[in-house]
């Protein structure tokens, strides 16, 4: 079974590790089962990149344990 992600009517969200004042922007859409699905904020209709769920979680913990390495 394949899916199709629509990023005009994904919800994005952007990171909280973004900056504030507009400069470097990642965003991810929440809702999509099973899959994150990550863009840059500034070029909002250019490439998706859709990580498997378990494997975003680990990176996000190693971000936030300030550790090289995700599992």
């Amino acid at each position: 079974m394949s899916r199709r992600l629509e990023p005009d009517v994904a919800t994005w969200r952007k990171s909280s590790y973004s900056g504030g004042e507009g400069g470097n922007c990642v965003e991810v859409a929440d809702g999509v089962p099973g899959v994150v699905p990550v863009r840059d904020g500034k070029v909002a209709d250019g490439p998706v990149l859709v990580f498997g769920a378990s494997a975003w979680s680990s990176f996000v913990a190693a971000v936030r344990g300030g550790t090289s390495e995700a599992a």
